[in-house]
């Protein structure tokens, strides 16, 4: 008798997708799914477990050990979580995810873009799981709201547009977030930065400079600004505005503010200049801008410069001086009539310094520049470069290198940092690499 013929391995992963399918909609029949999500705890998932392993046994008892837990595991990830989203969400090392359409999906790993084996049915799969995601958070996504930010419950970043704007399907990019955010030990021994610029960011904070974190898309702004918020003093009270919450302050009293959209009739949008202006009436000691990207900019200078020292924001920026650039257009956006020279004024005396985070080339990400804000001459602020990183070269693994270096400037706002009880060694500042 002969045997019968072997199937390839794409024909194996198909007869797996349908009977996942087939498992799944006939879990579907059995259960109320509209009230899974009023349904908490680990007792459902094992309940929901027994059920779909009888289904499993029913329809297929021939399947191996490990088939099975693969198959019983995906149909609950489609059941409860984001469906084949969830294996790249707890992968270890996996930075971003980026989904163009439903047979593209990409990931960031160890500073790398690698294209993922994981994969969606089809366009009505990959925006039933999107929908699932955004409802959760209060957000919504379809044709008359084509553009999503939202957050995952561990806190990763999401951003979503879908048809018609995007073409080639629903595209979907995820910015990962651990529920343990890298910390200073992390980041020193990352090589991001060096114990001697650590010691002066701690003293700034302590010191209740106001700072801004200036950097490229994924350069580690948000992750920096994290990191030194953990210098804030405990009995600080700090108001965070954001417009897809994603900040991990570990203070005892933090109060988070999050951004409205529209609602579909146009209305009930909350923007972060409302969330700036009501944050200056709650009393706050800090206030934390995850990122400026428009009119708030300048409620935000105003607030530093009007008793609330210590606020920290991030701006998307390449170096320092076009971080500076940046917030004048900002400024402008928001149709205040106000002369450049006044605008720039304003962010001599609310600015302190300027940290530059960057991801360089292969993957590395380092604050390149610690720069401090000085004055204005004239028409043009003054700045000078306190500590910076020299790139020295491309490995052969593609990934650039170099070294830190102290400049030999002593910043002019020693005082203010001694007047806070700081003290640094006497050679911090002495110029050498680092």
């Amino acid at each position: 008798m002969a045997a019968p013929p072997r199937m390839n391995r794409a024909d194996q992963q198909l007869d797996f997708e349908a009977l996942k399918r087939l498992i799944h909609g006939k879990l579907v029949d059995k259960l109320d799914l509209n009230r899974l999500g009023e349904l908490q705890g680990d007792n459902l998932r094992r309940e929901i477990r027994m059920v779909v392993e009888h289904l499993c046994d029913t329809e297929n008892p021939l399947l191996n050990r490990s088939e099975r837990e693969r198959l019983i595991e995906e149909v609950l990830d489609e059941t409860f979580g984001f469906g084949p989203l969830e294996i790249l969400m707890k992968q270890d090392g996996v930075a971003d995810i980026m989904i163009n359409g439903p047979k593209n999906v990409f990931v960031e790993k160890n500073g790398r873009i690698q294209k993922s084996e994981v994969t969606f049915r089809d366009n009505d799969h990959l925006l039933q799981i999107l929908d699932r995601i955004v409802s959760r958070v209060g957000r919504r996504i379809d044709e008359t709201s084509p553009m999503c930010d939202a957050r995952l419950p561990d806190g990763s970043r999401l951003n979503a547009i879908i048809p018609p704007l995007a073409l080639d399907g629903p595209s979907l990019t995820i910015r990962k977030f651990g529920s343990k955010p890298l910390g200073l030990e992390d980041l020193l021994k990352f090589g991001a930065f060096t114990p001697e610029m650590v010691m002066l960011m701690e003293g700034a904070i302590k010191a209740r400079l106001n700072i801004i974190i200036s950097g490229g898309t994924g350069s580690g702004k948000t992750t920096l600004l994290n990191t030194l918020s953990s210098f804030v003093q405990n009995d600080h009270r700090v108001i965070t505005i954001e417009d897809a919450a994603e900040l991990q302050l570990q203070q005892a009293h933090v109060l988070r503010l999050e951004t409205r959209p529209a609602n579909i009739e146009g209305k009930g949008r909350v923007s972060a200049t409302d969330l700036v202006k009501n944050a200056l009436r709650m009393r706050p000691d800090r206030i934390i801008i995850g990122e400026c990207r428009g009119p708030e900019s300048l409620d935000m200078l105003q607030a530093m410069n009007t008793g609330h020292e210590g606020s920290m924001t991030t701006v998307h920026a390449n170096n320092p001086r076009d971080a500076v650039s940046r917030i004048e257009t900002m400024v402008t956006m928001g149709g205040v009539e106000l002369p450049l020279k006044a605008i720039r004024q304003q962010m001599a005396s609310a600015v302190d310094l300027i940290i530059q985070a960057s991801r360089l080339q292969g993957g590395p990400r380092k604050v390149t520049y610690i720069t401090e804000v000085l004055n204005m001459e004239q028409e043009t602020i003054i700045m000078q470069d306190i500590f910076r990183f020299v790139q020295d070269g491309i490995d052969e693994d593609g990934r650039a290198y170099g070294h830190f270096e102290a400049t030999g400037v002593r910043p002019a706002c020693m005082p203010r940092l001694e007047a806070a009880g700081v003290r640094l060694p006497g050679n911090l500042f002495q110029a050498r690499p680092l």
